[in-house]
Order: C-alpha cells, then sequence, then structure tokens
C-alpha cells in the first residue's frame, strides 16, 4: 500500500512539475513582481521612469528588488522628489539591475558586481547574504527573462 502510493505520488509529481514550471516561466520580471503583491512601490517607480518595457523585455536580467517596506525607510518627501525626478529615478531603478541572470549559489560567489547603471554593488555574506547595506531576504525567485533576488533597503548610487 505504502508503495502504490508513492508510485502515485511520484507520477503525480511528473505531471505537475512541468506545468509548474512553465507556468512560472511565462511571466517576466516585471509581471512576477506585481504578482508577488510586495512591491507596489517599485512597480509604480518603474513605470515613472519609464523601465516597464525594458524589465519586460528579452533579458536576462538579475533585479535585486526593493519590497515596499524597503521603501518605505525612505522619507515620504525625499521619495516623491525620486519619483518626479526622472533621471534619478532612473539611476537608482538601475542600480539595481545586473546584466544577466545570477542565481544566489553565484551571487555568493562574487564580492562585488556591475549593475546596469555602470557602478559597482559590494557582495557580503558573513552575515546573510548583503547587497551593500541591503539584506537579501528572498533569493532565486524566477521570472521568463531572468531572477529577482528580494531586498529589505533601496541601493543608492554614489
Amino acid at each position: 500500500m505504502l508503495k502504490r502510493m508513492l508510485v502515485v505520488a511520484a507520477a503525480l509529481a511528473v505531471l505537475v512539475a512541468p506545468s509548474a514550471v512553465q507556468a512560472q516561466s511565462q511571466t517576466d520580471i516585471v509581471e512576477t513582481a506585481v504578482a508577488a503583491g510586495s512591491f507596489k512601490t517599485l512597480a509604480a517607480a518603474l513605470q515613472a521612469a519609464g523601465l516597464v518595457d525594458t524589465l519586460k523585455g528579452k533579458g536576462p536580467f538579475t533585479v535585486f528588488a526593493p519590497t515596499d517596506e524597503a521603501f518605505a525607510k525612505i522619507p515620504k518627501a525625499a521619495l516623491d522628489a525620486l519619483i518626479a525626478d526622472k533621471a534619478k529615478l532612473t539611476k537608482v531603478l538601475t542600480y539595481h539591475v545586473m546584466a544577466g541572470e545570477v542565481m544566489a549559489a553565484d551571487v555568493m560567489k562574487l564580492k562585488e558586481a556591475k549593475t546596469v547603471e555602470g557602478q559597482m554593488v559590494k557582495i557580503g555574506t558573513s552575515n546573510g547574504v548583503m547587497i551593500n547595506n541591503a539584506r537579501v531576504i528572498k533569493a532565486d525567485v524566477e521570472a521568463s527573462n531572468g531572477v529577482i533576488h528580494v531586498i529589505d533597503t533601496v541601493l543608492m548610487p554614489q
């Protein structure tokens, strides 16, 4: 009986797994972030900067995505000013993106990485995975055109 249950469970896993992978791979980085529900501010910022189409593009991209709580750490007046300044906002948002798909296991092997914005981010692993002063709170959220690593602080370029 137990053996039969294991065989049935294995067969169901084989049948279900491909559709789950296929469904996940059909959503791009923007759609994946919006569906998560905790990136409303990031989505609005991407829209304001005109970067939605870019991150819906072929990629692959690696995005260090700050949560709504990360954006809430920025004083409201400063955040409003940032969103109103398209050039500065674009610089901040592209500082959260790397070209290529870099999974967590690979990120952890790096000391620094170049962002699409052009500057380097520091990567540390002594106290969890840190990107500059932001902690990675969820890694390897896969999308059809790359991967998202969720962070708890908005990264600010120099």
